[in-house]
């Protein structure tokens, strides 16, 4: 099988911004969208592709966090484990419905550059406003989170359906204004991810699978592994970085992206 190495170099672009932005608040659902159209990455139809460097963003948080997840499954009975589940569930919940019922609208209305620059900008203003108020934290672990703050962060989750917004800005931002500390409200956004991506790549997968093919195969799998290994790498910096900085270089680098979009794309 031949494949083109223009091709070949495309993918791992792709795959390396889909890895550098899934966890970071930054939308990598607009640096994919805009990366593929300056790119004119055509080689797979619809979104297929998308879906498969989105799990491999989601199996580098799998990897990373194998320890734990290893825990909760061998220990399903254990309360602590039974409680975190229940908080990741809860909070899951929200986009889960809100996708099923409206996931032809977000993808036949919202996905714009219009969209994904106003958002860019309007969540980069709200992330910096945020940021300069001085929100104290209340709950030190991820275990003893109530119900109601896990459905409160999985209702700043469904935001992220907008392109631009970013899963785990809303997320993290929202957690924080919530009581969570900084290095909590990042890892319980990396843990919402896994069902959140996970259930949201299996139902368009299941909607596009007569585009899977062998001749793809190639680019999938590459796109895959490029977007696994650069995820690693910025997982691993991320909770260093938040440990000791706040987002607003992310909200300055949010509105600038848009005004850029805005300038070049619209």
């Amino acid at each position: 099988m031949n494949i083109d190495l223009i091709l070949i170099f495309q993918a791992i672009i792709l795959g390396i911004i889909e890895g550098l932005t899934e966890f970071l608040p930054v939308s990598s659902t607009a640096h994919l969208l805009l990366a593929s159209d300056l790119l004119n990455f055509t080689a797979i139809s619809n979104n297929l592709f998308e879906i498969f460097i989105q799990l491999g963003a989601i199996f580098a948080i799998v990897f990373l966090y194998r320890q734990k997840i290893a825990d909760i499954c061998l220990k399903p009975l254990e309360k602590k484990n039974q409680k975190f589940i229940l908080n990741i569930i809860i909070a899951f919940l929200p986009a889960a419905i809100i996708g099923f019922f409206a996931h032809d609208f977000i993808k036949s209305e919202l996905f714009s550059n219009k969209v994904i620059s106003i958002a860019l900008i309007l969540g980069g203003m709200i992330m910096i406003f945020i940021e300069k108020q001085k929100i104290s934290s209340k709950f030190d672990s991820l275990d003893n989170l109530p119900l109601k703050i896990c459905l409160l962060i999985g209702f700043f989750q469904a935001l992220a359906m907008i392109p631009g917004v970013s899963r785990s800005g809303a997320t993290i931002i929202g957690a924080l204004i919530l009581g969570l500390n900084r290095k909590n409200a990042a890892e319980f956004s990396f843990f919402l991810a896994i069902p959140t991506i996970f259930a949201a790549s299996i139902y368009d997968l299941y909607q596009n699978w007569h585009f899977l093919n062998f001749d793809n195969s190639i680019l999938l799998i590459i796109g895959f592994l490029s977007a696994f290994f650069s995820a690693i790498l910025v997982i691993k910096w991320f909770i260093n970085f938040i440990s000791n900085h706040n987002f607003i270089i992310f909200g300055y680098y949010r509105i600038l992206a848009g005004i850029l979009v805005i300038l070049f794309l619209i």
